[in-house]
C-alpha cells in the first residue's frame, strides 16, 4: 500500500478496513452502482484511453525479495486474452473454476480477463477448504491451478489406493500404465477398457467435464502430468510472469510437450548467449513503479524483458533449465538447479514441502515439511508428536531422499536434511499467494537449522 501510493482501498468486509489504517477505504457495498453511468459517459471513458495507458500495477510475489510493482498497459492483458483465444480450442461456452488469488497476474489476467473477453463462465471457489466439493458442483471445464494443487489431488488419490483392496489397487495400477502408454501414442491394447471401468471415477471427482487444467506459477514435475494423462485428464503447462501479464508461453492440447512449457504465444522470443529467456512484445511490462534502476535491468535498450530463466529450445517449444537467481554454487564450483530436485521430493508421499540449499556447502541439504498426518500413523505416534527430533520419522523420510537421490547426478544429491514441525503457509510468510516457496524468507528464518546441516 505505502509503495503504490494508493488512495482508496476497496474492501470486502469491515473487519479488513482495520487493516488498512490510514488510508481512505470503502465497502464494495459503498461503491456507486455500473448504472449510475450513462452509455455515453462510459463510451467517452472508453474512448478516451489509449492501448498504452496504465491499467494496473501488480506486484511480483517476492520470492527473491521485496516485492516490485509491474506496471501493465491496457494493451498486455488484450494482447495475451486475443493470443490465448487463438492458440487454445476454447470460447464462450466454457465453465472456469477460480480459487487463486486475484492480486496475482495469473488469476488476474488468465482467469478473470480471459473469460470476460471470450464470454465464459467464471464460477468462484467458496474456499480452498471447498473446493474438492466445488468441483464436482460446478463440474468446470477448464481450470487454472498451480503444481502444489495437483500434486495434491495426485496425493489424496494414491493415499485413497492404498487403502483400497488389493484387486482394486492391482486395476488402478494397470490403469495407470496403460493410460500413460496410450497418452505415448504406444500400443495399450486394455487402456479404453480400463479407462471406463477405474479412470472414469476418478474423472468425477473433477466434475466430469474437465477439458484441461491450465498449471503455471511454478514448474510442473513430468511425473505429476503424466499421473493426470493417464487418469484421461490433460494438463497444459504454460509460463509467465508478473511483468508478461501472466502467460506468455503455453503447450496446446494437440502438441502437449508436458515437460516443456510450450510455445510463445504471438510474443518475441529469443535466448541469450548464457541461455536466459527474453521476451519482448505487447504484453511486456511499461516497467517497475518508482523503481528506474531495476527497470533498466530488467528491459534491455532494445526493449527485450529478461526474465531470469534459463531455457532451451525443444523444437518449437521451451524448456525451463534452471533459474540465475536460485541457482546453488556449491562449494566445490557446481551449479545445482533447485527446483529439480525439490519437485522430486514433493513427489513423496512423506513430503509436503521442500527447500533444497547449499550455497557454499560441500553438498546440498534440505529443508523438509513432512506429511505429518502420514508419518505419525505410519509410527502410531499422538496427534500432536513433533518429528523433527523423532529418530523413526528420520529413518522414514531418509529412506526417501535415498530413493530419489538415486535418480540425481552424484553433485545433486540431498546429503544432509532437517525435518521441520511448522508447515509452510501464506499468512506465516514463507509461501507466496500462489503457493510458492519465498526462498530468502525460509532461508533466513532457518539459518541455525541450516548450520547444522554443513
Amino acid at each position: 500500500l505505502q509503495d503504490s501510493g494508493a488512495t482508496v482501498v476497496v474492501c470486502g468486509k469491515d473487519d479488513l478496513k482495520a487493516k488498512v489504517d490510514g488510508h481512505r477505504s470503502v465497502l464494495f457495498s459503498e461503491l456507486p452502482k455500473a448504472d449510475a453511468l450513462t452509455e455515453e459517459a462510459w463510451n467517452r471513458e472508453i474512448d478516451a484511453s489509449k492501448p498504452e495507458d496504465l491499467a494496473t500495477i501488480i506486484y511480483t510475489s517476492g520470492t527473491t525479495g521485496t516485492p516490485k510493482g509491474a506496471m501493465i498497459a491496457h494493451r498486455g492483458p488484450v494482447h495475451m486474452c486475443e493470443a490465448v483465444a487463438r492458440a487454445l480450442p476454447i470460447d464462450e461456452k466454457e465453465i472456469f473454476l477460480s480459487f487463486l488469488p486475484m492480486s496475482h497476474v495469473y488469476e488476474r489476467c488468465a482467469g478473470q480477463f480471459l473469460p470476460i473477453y471470450l464470454g465464459a463462465c467464471i464460477a468462484y471457489a467458496k474456499s480452498l477448504a471447498s473446493l474438492a466439493g466445488d468441483l464436482v458442483s460446478v463440474k468446470p471445464t477448464v481450470m487454472l491451478c498451480v503444481p502444489r494443487f495437483l500434486e495434491s489431488f495426485q496425493g489424496r488419490v494414491a493415499e485413497a489406493m492404498e487403502k483400497a483392496p488389493p484387486l482394486r489397487q492391482k486395476l488402478f495400477k494397470l490403469a495407470m500404465s496403460q493410460g500413460v502408454r496410450k497418452a505415448q501414442g504406444k500400443f495399450a491394447p486394455l487402456a479404453g477398457l480400463l479407462d471406463k471401468f477405474v479412470m472414469a471415477k476418478l474423472r468425477e471427482r473433477t466434475g466430469g467435464r474437465m477439458r484441461f487444467f491450465v498449471s503455471g506459477g511454478a514448474a510442473l514435475a513430468p511425473a505429476v502430468a503424466e499421473f493426470y494423462m493417464a487418469c484421461g485428464l490433460t494438463v497444459l503447462q504454460g509460463y509467465g510472469l508478473t511483468e508478461t501479464c501472466g502467460g506468455t508461453i503455453v503447450n496446446r492440447p494437440r502438441n502437449n510437450k508436458y515437460w516443456t512449457i510450450g510455445e510463445p504465444l504471438e510474443t518475441e522470443t529469443k535466448l541469450a548467449e548464457d541461455g536466459e529467456l527474453l521476451l519482448r512484445g505487447a504484453m511486456v511490462m511499461q516497467g517497475y513503479w518508482h523503481r528506474p534502476e531495476d527497470t533498466a535491468a530488467a528491459i534491455d535498450p532494445e526493449g527485450w524483458f529478461h526474465t531470469g530463466d534459463i531455457a532451451e529450445w525443444e523444437g518449437k517449444s521451451l524448456k525451463i533449465t534452471d533459474r540465475k537467481k536460485d541457482l546453488l554454487v556449491l562449494g566445490n564450483g557446481k551449479n545445482i538447479a533447485p527446483q529439480k530436485i525439490e519437485n522430486e521430493l514433493r513427489t513423496s508421499l512423506l513430503v509436503t514441502e521442500a527447500v533444497v540449499l547449499g550455497d557454499g556447502y560441500d553438498h546440498c541439504v534440505a529443508l523438509i515439511v513432512p506429511n505429518a498426518e502420514r508419518i505419525r500413523k505410519e509410527l502410531d505416534l499422538p496427534e500432536d508428536a513433533l518429528l523433527s527430533k523423532n529418530p523413526e520419522a528420520h529413518k522414514l523420510v531418509k529412506a526417501e531422499i535415498d530413493r530419489i537421490n538415486k535418480t540425481m547426478a552424484n553433485f545433486e544429491a540431498v546429503k544432509k536434511f532437517a525435518l521441520l514441525d511448522a508447515p509452510f503457509t501464506v499468512e506465516g510468510g514463507e509461501l507466496t499467494p500462489t503457493l510458492k516457496v519465498k526462498r530468502k524468507v525460509v532461508r533466513d528464518r532457518y539459518r541455525d537449522v541450516l548450520e547444522t546441516l554443513r
